[in-house]
């Protein structure tokens, strides 16, 4: 019989697997995602129309305004007689901040469609969201392996003396940068082993592996896992109940950054979320 601790767990693990779905079909979440477009230097042109180099969905407007990158600049232009905001004010014309900076610009209109500028190695795109998208409202419940207490691991954590740039296979089949501070130790059935992984701001760590079940399971080119905060001494716990699909899973629109080939573990991890593919 389960004791009040460990249905305690489960619960808590249950609620973050719902908190999980919700990620990928609400409003604005991962399958509201209705395009992404590379900006080209200079004009580019933003509406419905096909000849567009923003393309929107169908309803929006023929001709929505430009978008003009010049350097690392990038100002929006909206067409005339077209009812746009960012973040909330009504514009005819602004200067856009990225995704990555502290306050992106959020383009809407309509209320139900919406914008940003989005960069990936060092590229900059148009992304958009369609909040009325039919995928929004159909997508399946997710499938998880059975809540595993063999997968929940101490381990200790080891900051490289210097952050480390290291090419990581990305959702187009391009070797990308992307940072390593430092790496978990841990034993499984008796056996060390290493991942290399992010921290976070917060003092967690953001991690991406491969296991025995890739390519069979769970999804091909990668999971991910964000841990606990780690403890001063550099203890941590991986616990991979909570390992998930990044959400190019779900979506060609999303740009994600894969494990790197050191992070392959050569058992399986029957624990977390399983591909449905």
């Amino acid at each position: 019989m389960a004791t009040k601790k460990q249905l305690e767990y489960e619960n808590k693990v249950l609620e973050w697997r719902v908190k999980k779905y919700d990620s990928l079909v609400r409003e604005n979440g991962w399958l509201a995602l209705a395009g992404l477009f590379w900006l080209n230097e200079g004009r580019n042109l933003v509406g419905s129309n096909p000849m567009c180099e923003v393309v929107l969905p169908e309803r929006a407007p023929t001709f929505l305004g430009v978008i003009e990158l010049k350097g690392k600049t990038v100002r929006l232009q909206v067409a005339e007689g077209v009812h746009v905001k960012v973040n909330g004010r009504s514009v005819q014309k602004a200067i856009l901040k990225s995704s990555k900076e502290a306050q992106p610009s959020f383009i809407t209109w309509n209320d139900n469609l919406r914008l940003v500028i989005h960069e990936h190695a060092g590229k900059p795109a148009i992304r958009i969201w369609d909040n009325l998208r039919a995928e929004r409202f159909s997508l399946p419940p997710l499938k998880w392996f059975p809540i595993n207490k063999d997968f929940h691991i101490p381990a200790r954590y080891t900051r490289y003396p210097d952050a480390q740039q290291l090419p990581h296979e990305d959702t187009f089949g391009e070797m990308v940068d992307d940072r390593i501070d430092g790496y978990v130790a841990f034993k499984f059935n008796g056996i060390k082993y290493k991942l290399d992984v992010t921290e976070t701001k917060s003092h967690t760590l953001f991690i991406k592996f491969r296991d025995e079940t890739s390519n069979k399971e769970t999804y091909p080119p990668s999971r991910y896992y964000y841990t606990e905060p780690v403890a001063k001494d550099g203890k941590v716990v991986l616990d991979f109940n909570y390992s998930y699909s990044p959400p190019c899973a779900f979506t060609s629109y999303a740009t994600c950054i894969f494990a790197p080939p050191q992070n392959k573990l050569p058992f399986r991890v029957e624990a977390g979320e399983i591909y449905r593919g």
